[in-house]
């Protein structure tokens, strides 16, 4: 965040009425605030402010019916079209596992919500959102024709907070990137011997904070027969290849807040400048190229044989999105996906972190 004078909720909302084709997030920055703000601006004006209380959203969200789900960092926007089904609920930790909208949320980073209305010619346009303590989104929930409007409202109605007013306290944010040093004395050989003895992927996690390592810096230091460092145009190779040959995969993005992970095939695959776009029936995709710095094939064991994922980092080394071949638990890694990662155009590996 800037150190300007942030305008008034009066400002703010002039300035939105003076640039009403500007996405919200391009519009909060070059104001100088964050989105919540934006939005908090509106509270009483076309925004309710709603209490961020994850387990009772998500079991409330499955009576809405169909719905958009969208994720996004800074680099990437992901964009589902399902019914939040199969929700398990958590304090720490909360998921949704349904068909289409497939989720992995951490509820103690949700700080503000509010429920939108917006005008758009004869239509209105109804979404939930949700934002972190510094104000950036974590997720949001866009209503679609086929919404059970009643079931919303009654959601809405549930969660509104005795809080309106049109400001709201924000944080100051952390850079979202994962790329500087923890003061780690984790040794190669001791990641290494860690490293091979996995049996889950999810016990990566748990490793990095053992060795107080961050993902990037473990990836540089375990050498190249378990990461390696690939051309910065191999994802973009990849969507094509995936979806020339119509393999099923499956595509992660995050923020601190929620991850969001699309599982299928992918079709329609058509860059824009700096953008690749995933215009599919069910799922949308938006990824700035431009943003990204690295990208790695990296190899983990599992009990059911090791698994490759393609991950792209950027500048500050944070992570901008994660690829796997799709699989369930129990099942090997598919052939078609490893021979793809493993044959993407390779690059020296720097030296390590």
């Amino acid at each position: 965040m800037d150190q300007r004078v942030k305008p008034s909720p009066e400002g703010i909302r002039r300035a939105r009425e003076d640039n009403p084709k500007l996405r919200e997030r391009d519009l909060a920055a070059q104001l100088g605030i964050s989105e919540a703000e934006l939005v908090a601006a509106h509270c009483g004006q076309g925004a309710v402010r709603v209490e961020p209380r994850v387990n009772d959203l998500l079991t409330g969200l499955e009576a809405v019916g169909e719905v958009m789900a969208l994720t996004r960092n800074e680099s990437a926007v992901h964009e589902k079209i399902g019914v939040y089904d199969k929700v398990v609920t958590g304090n720490h930790n909360a998921m949704v596992l349904g068909e289409n909208i497939d989720l992995r949320i951490f509820p103690k980073v949700w700080a503000h919500g509010f429920a939108v209305e917006k005008r758009d010619g004869g239509e209105i346009r109804r979404s939930l959102q949700f934002f972190d303590a510094s104000g950036e989104a974590v997720h949001k929930v866009h209503l679609r024709p086929a919404s059970n409007l009643y079931a919303y409202q009654k959601l809405v109605a549930s969660l509104e907070s005795p809080n309106q007013e049109p400001i709201v306290a924000v944080a100051s944010s952390d850079p979202e990137g994962e790329g500087e040093a923890q003061g780690s004395v984790a040794s190669i050989d001791d990641l290494r011997d860690r490293w091979s003895r996995m049996t889950d992927v999810h016990q990566f996690f748990g490793m990095l904070k053992t060795l107080k390592l961050n993902r990037r810096e473990a990836v540089r230091m375990v050498g190249q027969d378990y990461a390696w460092l690939l051309d910065n145009d191999a994802v973009n190779a990849m969507f094509h290849h995936a979806a020339a040959g119509e393999m099923p995969i499956m595509c992660f993005v995050g923020n601190r807040g929620c991850i969001q992970i699309h599982s299928g095939p992918v079709k329609s695959v058509k860059p824009m400048g700096p953008w690749i776009n995933v215009l599919d029936e069910s799922f949308h995709l938006h990824l700035r190229t431009d943003h990204i710095h690295e990208v790695w094939a990296v190899r983990k064991p599992t009990k059911d044989g090791h698994v490759t994922s393609l991950e792209a980092y950027d500048a500050n080394g944070g992570m901008i999105i994660q690829f796997f071949g799709k699989r369930h638990e129990g099942e090997g890694e598919r052939e078609d996906w490893r021979f793809l990662a493993e044959n993407l155009p390779r690059i020296p590996n720097p030296t390590a972190a």
